[in-house]
This record gives C-alpha cells, structure tokens and sequence, in this order.
C-alpha cells in the first residue's frame, strides 16, 4: 500500500513535465535533481548519530541558540548531500540553497570552508526562531519509524532541540536522547539529555515534528504540503494518545519503545553505559584543569565553552536518578549492587581513583568548572559544590523567569518547577551534610506568580 503514495511523492518533488531547473552560478549550492524522500531521511538520521557532539558548533565556529540547532544540523546535512533546504525567515520569506544574494563569495567543497554556504547559514540562523519553526515544519506519528535521529521537537515559542539519538536496549531513561542550546546565541556546547517537554499544542503543531520538502513548483521552489509527507500524523495532540501513561513523555517512550525489560538487566546496562561517560569524562576534565586552573577561562568565555562540563555532567545526574530509581523500586539485595559499583574504578588523575559508587552518592557536586581542583570536579569536596549549585540553580531560575515568564507562562512553570524540585533537593542535602558556610536565600513557591 505503500508504493502508490512514495510514487506519487517522487513525481511531485520532480519538476513538472516541460518544465526545467536552471541553477544559478551564484546559488548557495546546487542540487540538480536530488530530492528528498524517505531513503533521504534515513541517510540524514545516520548523518546526526554519527556526526553531532557536544562540541559541534565549537569545533565549526558556529553560534547558535535553541532555535537554531534544528534549522542548523538540517542545513549543514544538505548541503553535504547536494539536497534542497529552505527556511521561512521572520518577514514571511522562503530562502533556501536556489538564494543569490551571496553569489560574490567564493565556494568550497567541504561546507566548512564554504564562504559563501557559511555566510548563508548565519544569515538563516539571524532571520529564524521557534515562531518560524512551524511554518518549516510537519507533525508526525509517534512510532520506530517516523521518529527517528534528526527528528526535533519544540515547545510552543520557548524552546526547540533535535533527536540525538534512539536507544532501544533499556539503558536510559528515555529512549529518545536529544541535543538542545541554551539562548542567546553563541558558540557553546550542546547539551545532552533525556527527551523531555510539555505536551504539544495542536494550535501551533509543537512537539515531535520534521522539516518540510522543498519542492521545485511551476519555476519555484515551495513545500511539500505538510499532509502529504510520508511520516504526517496529528496522532500526538489527541486525547487518546496519552490514555494509560503518566503523561505525554512517557506515552511517547512506551511507542518507541514498549519492550518490558528485567530489571537487573537494566541495571548492568545502565552501569555500563554511565561508565562509558564517567570515563569519557577523564581526560575532558584534566585538559580543563591544565589550561583553567589559573583562572584563563572565565565562565561564559569561549575557552569556558570548551572546557567545561556542565551538559556532560547533566547527563551523568539523569543516568545516576534513573539508576536510584530503577534500584529503589526492585527487590535487589542491595549489598550486591554496592559491591557491584565499588568494584567499577574511575582513575580521575595520576595516582587517584574513586569507584562508581562514589560517583553514585556524590554525583550532585560533581564541578563542571575546569578552574576547579580534580578533586572538586569528581565530588569529593561536597559542601562546596552543593553551595556552588544552590547559585547556579537560582541564577537558573533568575534566567527562565527574565526569558520566559511574560511570554509563555506554561513553559515558564514548567522550567521553573523543575528547577524548584532541584534546589530543594540541594537543600535537604546541605543540611544532611552539615555544611556549615551561610547559604544564599532561596525563593519560595512559583516564581513571578
């Protein structure tokens, strides 16, 4: 039933018959009679796994903010791809790989050192947000195959981020982990997490979605309508969707992935996966200490962004929460799984090793600052490090607040009370620690009400 459909979009995405493309010289890059189709997708979400890290934008200059993630990644892949790419710009305007206005700069064949591709990209990036997002974009079914890495979701007009990756073995949380920015734009690290948000809005058609197909339409290029996509569905804002789950988070891990794992095989999978990142953290945090420990990298600087760990550390804190929860609501005989985790060592400098379990009780004051001592970096000096999180959580909230709360409250709320859940946690933990230095006043209740 299927062939019918992919057949009739291949035509349509093909120029009308006596109908020809003539590309420009001065174009940003060209496409011939590439199109994208379903095959295309799948290229592209092997494309993200394997190419989008943390330090993406780093290593390629490139300042984004949430918004620009998304619009950014699809550009790059097609123009990697000799494939079409458009963006609607915030005056309503489509642009894409057919624009001239940059044709005096020179091309290159690796997009990086592409002057003019690069000049078009910021530009892009200048002239679109999350309100634009719904223009570029389509809501799709909520399945293995249409939800897939590349895939990227936004939050009405606050907030926006891409499916990283998705795990189908049980060792995370969700088994959609996704890259997001922080705002303003800037050259900073992505962070990785697990696919959390609000439910969608129908109204705006928020949540999973994918971008549209430029098409080439009597002598222009145009999208695809969004109906007519091979993945298109509505499913996500009915009522129905989220019957039987806690809320549309989980509905939406339970269709990608409904398999009922064993709870201890989750476990060593879990162990197994957050040794990998302990251990990728090693050498991360000892080249910040030698270029940082003098004071060079100043927080919010460039060298900051390379050096620090806050996103790395964020994630260590959902796969450590998702373990404590996984071995608090089973019957484990919970000698073995310390002696399980003391058994794990994480050698953090020459001569100096702490174990998994350390990493286990004390991965809240984890420093993500490369200033820091090693030892502040991995926890072992608490009282400092939950004092140190109190603030950064406040200025946090501080943030969200100035960003978010005039126009989106529902966001607002949502960011807020989640930050909120966070620093009362610190709190009970300074005074289980007996920590002794004065601690900064915290604010009470939901903020800006």
């Amino acid at each position: 039933m299927k062939a019918l459909p992919l057949l009739l979009l291949l035509l349509i995405g093909m120029p009308a018959f006596g109908e020809s493309i003539i590309e420009s010289p001065h174009q940003v890059w060209k496409v011939g009679e590439q199109r994208w189709m379903d095959e295309e997708e799948s290229n592209f979400a092997r494309w993200v796994e394997e190419n989008i890290t943390e330090d993406f934008f780093i290593r390629h200059k490139i300042p984004v903010d949430c918004a620009d993630v998304p619009y950014a990644v699809r550009w790059i892949y097609a123009r990697i791809a000799g494939l079409p790419a458009a963006a609607t710009t915030k005056d309503n305007k489509l642009i894409g790989h057919w624009s001239t206005v940059w044709g005096h700069l020179p091309i290159h064949s690796e997009w990086h050192k592409d002057l003019r591709f690069r000049k078009a990209l910021l530009h892009m990036l200048s002239e679109t947000t999350t309100r634009t997002l719904p223009l570029d974009t389509y809501p799709i079914r909520i399945d293995q195959e249409s939800v897939t890495s590349g895939t990227m979701f936004f939050v009405t007009e606050s907030h926006s981020g891409v499916i990283g990756r998705v795990i189908l073995d049980g060792s995370n949380a969700h088994p959609l982990q996704t890259w997001e920015a922080t705002s303003p734009a800037k050259i900073q690290k992505l962070s990785g997490r697990d696919f959390l948000t609000p439910r969608p809005e129908s109204t705006v058609f928020s949540g999973l979605v994918k971008f549209r197909w430029p098409i080439f339409k009597n002598g222009r290029w145009e999208y695809l309508p969004a109906a007519e996509h091979p993945f298109y569905s509505l499913e996500q804002y009915s009522s129905d969707f989220y019957e039987g789950y806690a809320d549309f988070v989980e509905a939406v891990a339970r269709r990608i992935d409904p398999t009922d794992y064993d709870p201890w095989e989750k476990v060593e999978r879990l162990l197994q996966t957050t040794t990998r990142y302990l251990m990728d953290r090693v050498p991360v945090v000892l080249t910040g200490y030698q270029r940082c420990q003098k004071g060079g990298c100043r927080e919010g600087s460039d060298l900051w962004e390379v050096h620090s760990t806050p996103g790395r550390d964020g994630r260590i804190v959902l796969l450590m929460d998702h373990l404590n929860q996984i071995v608090e609501s089973n019957q484990f005989d919970r000698e073995m799984v310390r002696e399980r985790m003391e058994a794990i060592s994480i050698p953090i400098q020459k001569g100096q090793s702490v174990t998994f379990l350390h990493v286990f009780q004390n991965h809240l004051w984890l420093s993500p600052h490369p200033g820091d001592s090693i030892e502040a970096r991995w926890g072992l000096r608490k009282c400092e490090m939950i004092l140190s999180q109190i603030k950064t959580t406040l200025n946090t909230i501080a943030f969200i607040e100035r960003t978010y709360r005039k126009r989106d409250l529902k966001y607002a709320d949502f960011a807020t009370n989640q930050q909120q859940e966070i620093l009362r946690r610190l709190n009970e933990e300074w005074v289980r620690s007996e920590c002794k230095e004065p601690m900064p006043p915290t604010p009470k209740g939901k903020m800006g009400r």
